[in-house]
């Protein structure tokens, strides 16, 4: 019978997407964030993290080939603000991810 797919909803490709890291990468994002945050926000070397995520015994070459530094819409989806900043052409500096805490609106009385 048909009709019974239906298109994804963008909420559930953060939800799924979770569900296909391996424990490794949020924990390891966890960690440096919770390590880093100043109060409003966490910068986060991509380097850092990728070696934190093969110490906790992940290989270099699955963590890329996986896609599994593309936490952005998980973390989104929990109310940060996530920004992934990589050098252009003819820029030299280490990509990173920032994580900013979304601040709730008052709501008006």
């Amino acid at each position: 019978m048909a009709g019974k797919v239906r298109p994804i909803k963008p909420c559930e490709v953060a939800k799924g997407k979770k569900m296909v890291f391996p424990d490794e990468v949020l924990e390891s994002f966890n960690e440096l964030i919770s390590q880093r945050f100043s109060g409003d926000s966490a910068t986060i070397q991509q380097k850092d993290v990728v070696k934190l995520m093969i110490k906790k015994g992940l290989a270099r070459k699955e963590i890329f080939a996986n896609g599994w530094l593309d936490v952005e819409e998980v973390y989104r989806s929990v109310g940060w603000k996530v920004e992934y900043d990589k050098p252009g052409y003819n820029e030299a500096y280490d990509a990173n991810f920032t994580f900013v805490r979304m601040r709730i609106k008052p709501r008006n009385r």
